[in-house]
Order: C-alpha cells, then structure tokens, then sequence
C-alpha cells in the first residue's frame, strides 16, 4: 500500500499529492500591521512580530511530523498538509543566503505547542526559532486562514515577508 494513504512520515509519491490552491485567505495581509501579541519562541524567548525592526520572514505551515508517528488519517490528501519538514528544512538551508538578502528574522510559525516544536527544531538542527500560536491568539486576531483536521486547528501554508507591515505574502 502506498504511503500516502497510511499518513506516515516517510516520502509519499509527491506527484499525487495536491497543491495547495491560492484561495485569497491571505490577501488582507498585505500591507497589515502585525498584531501586538507575543509568542512563545523554541529558543526560549517570547517573540512578538510587531516589536521587530528590519526586514522579516515569517513562514506558516500546518505541522511538522515526528519520526515514528503517523500522520492524521487523510493528511496527504488535504492540499497543503503534506511537506511542512522538508519546507523548514529548505529555510535552514539557505538560511545564511536569507541574511546575506538582509533579511535580519526569520521565523516558522504553527499552532502545535513548543515542546513539540521544540523537538523538531533540535532535530532538524534549525538555525532559527520556530513560533508557536498553540492558543490561536495570533491566528485570530490577524484572521490568518486555517483548516481543520482530527481535532486540531492548523495553518495553512503560506509565507510573508515583513517591513513594518506585510510587504509581501506568498501562499503555498
């Protein structure tokens, strides 16, 4: 049986999985000020967004999986879901090609709570902090665009880069 359908961590065939579709979720966005609430940082700090000076990144994903541990039943068929990892691992990787831009933050967000988060951040050697909104106070006062799935609240996917104010935001 294909991996897909069991949910787990392993590579699924990424030709059948699908892509997550701009759905406008996150035009208001654009050009927004970040609401003042802090979130609680894998590197122990409370990082609140609005306070930052310089250019920033800020990338949402759904979950990042743990080894070992199935994924949600039907997780790679939910356009999106599937590839938060291999996302993050990507941001890593060209994290020192980011500053060298003058981008001078970089930050992963979720809503899967900080130990969780911070177990994937060590695992995957992250040179940067992961945020987590595991109380979905940011998600609802920037009404960022959410799915629901097996109990859980998740953001989807999308990007933005940040000044003051969203000066760019990317779905996907």
């Amino acid at each position: 049986m294909a991996n897909e359908t069991k949910g787990i961590i392993d590579a699924p065939d990424w030709f059948r999985i699908p892509a997550p579709v701009d759905d406008g979720a996150t035009r208001h966005l654009l050009g927004a000020t970040m609401a003042a609430i802090p979130l609680q940082a894998t590197d122990g700090h409370q990082i609140g967004l609005s306070a930052l000076h310089g250019r920033s990144i800020v990338y949402a994903y759904p979950r990042t999986g743990q080894p070992g541990i199935d994924n949600p039943p039907g997780w790679d068929l939910i356009p999106g879901a599937r590839g938060c990892t291999p996302q993050t691992c990507s941001f890593r990787d060209h994290f020192a090609e980011l500053k060298a831009l003058g981008i001078r933050h970089l930050f992963g967000l979720s809503t899967q709570d900080p130990a969780y988060q911070g177990e994937a951040a060590e695992r995957l050697h992250l040179p940067f902090p992961i945020l987590s909104d595991e109380h979905l106070k940011l998600t609802r006062a920037m009404n960022l665009p959410t799915f629901e799935t097996n109990g859980m609240t998740l953001l989807k996917r999308f990007s933005q880069e940040r000044c003051s104010a969203a000066c760019r935001v990317n779905w996907g």
